[in-house]
């Protein structure tokens, strides 16, 4: 048997069945009328955005990364309780415009901006946290057409990586970012071009769960926007930090201590240059704020045997949660936190391959996992499928198409 990785905190059983912020399964599937569902709890979603805000310094501002989750409700929410929002594209800019958030205070990273993302963004006033000098100067041209002052940032390709993490996004060789040594050359040249001078992005990779990893990388951060500064001879508005916090998928994770990261970084915090002393800073995260506030349930459909072994056949799959399955940069394949919902607080008597519903043998939700005995017609749920799960999955794929959302 393969183990299957920690469900998270804030889900329980009611009537034997599992129960999202308060409400049963079955009854939210019901109200929706279908399945595959994705459901996403407010009150997960709010808890973890204080839990942020308690463990972190008050001057420690939060932007979230809306790739992670862009679905209108839980972007309209979120949005009302974090300070900026992180965007990635010309779609996503057409999101956030769509709940009638503050343009302002949004930014705009991505290292193939095309000319026309570049111009609405600018008309918009979006931070443009720019990857290339060829893209400054680019967004200079465009401003100036414009009549307009473009609000622009740099992102950094710093020479070092945050330890421990799923994807690296810094450190050597990288589309992303500008090169750490050429961002002050790049820096002054934007900056008496006369444009509104917002600072520097410095994101270094994602879903760590070490906080020592963590606390490193952020006073590199620090360290880094320090040692720009100084070579740039500019002031520094804003310091995006990045992110990288993790969330625990597999067994054998254990949460990111928060609370030791907030602890290191108020200590930092008490001994800034005066390079960083007046910048607003800022921690980006999507993963973190709401990927435990999320469910996948899928209904099965077919129960089977083959050679020796069950097969759960869902009515979903990897078109819906293709992190889950396997096939979403994860090197050796581990099953997520998965569950009967229909019988969440039964004891688990068989094991059980859970699949999806497509033509192919990657479509798997779960291998040879410890579960209680299931039947056709029974809930099956996938956790931590808040973030990157509808977003990042290719729902058109064999013509499925996308599953249902709810926010509750």
């Amino acid at each position: 048997m393969k183990p299957v990785g920690p469900i998270p905190a804030g889900y329980a059983a009611v009537d034997g069945e599992l129960a999202i912020a308060g409400r049963k399964a079955s009854e939210i599937v019901d109200e929706a009328g279908s399945t595959p569902l994705f459901v996403y709890s407010r009150e997960l979603i709010e808890a973890r955005v204080q839990k942020l805000r308690d463990a972190l310094p008050e001057r420690i501002r939060l932007n979230y990364a809306i790739k992670a989750n862009s679905f209108a409700p839980v972007l309209q929410h979120v949005s009302q309780i974090v300070d900026g929002l992180d965007i990635a594209s010309g779609g996503e800019l057409e999101m956030v415009r769509g709940i009638g958030y503050d343009l302002t205070r949004v930014s705009f990273a991505g290292p193939g901006k095309r000319d026309v993302e570049l111009e609405a963004a600018i008309a918009a006033g979006v931070v443009l946290n720019l990857e290339s000098e060829n893209e400054a100067r680019r967004a200079l041209a465009i401003g100036e057409k414009q009549g307009v002052a473009p609000r622009l940032a740099i992102r950094v390709n710093p020479d070092f990586e945050l330890k421990g993490s799923g994807m690296k996004m810094g450190g050597g060789a990288k589309p992303f970012g500008v090169d750490a040594a050429r961002v002050p050359a790049l820096a002054r040249e934007i900056v008496d071009a006369g444009c509104d001078w917002r600072g520097l992005h410095i994101f270094t990779g994602s879903q760590a769960l070490s906080a020592e990893a963590v606390i490193d990388m952020q006073a590199k951060v620090l360290d880094c926007a320090h040692r720009i500064a100084s070579e740039a001879g500019v002031p520094l508005p804003k310091l995006n930090m990045g992110g990288g916090f993790g969330i625990p998928y597999f067994a054998g994770d254990e949460p990111l201590d928060l609370d030791a990261v907030g602890e290191a970084l108020e200590r930092e915090l008490a001994s800034l240059p005066d390079t960083l002393a007046a910048a607003e800073l800022f921690v980006e995260l999507g993963r973190y704020i709401v990927g435990e506030a999320g469910v996948y349930l899928t209904r099965i459909v077919d129960r089977k045997e083959s050679y020796g072994e069950t097969y759960l056949v869902t009515d979903g799959g990897l078109h819906h949660q293709l992190a889950a399955s396997g096939n979403f940069g994860t090197v050796v394949r581990r099953n997520y936190p998965v569950a009967i919902a229909t019988r969440f607080d039964a004891e688990p008597v068989e094991e059980a391959n859970v699949v999806g519903c497509l033509c192919t043998p990657l479509d798997r939700l779960a291998d040879k996992a410890h579960l209680p005995r299931a039947e056709i017609g029974y809930l099956v749920a996938v956790f931590c499928a808040g973030a990157y799960g509808a977003s990042a999955s290719p729902s058109a794929f064999l013509g499925q198409g996308p599953a249902a959302e709810v926010l509750i």
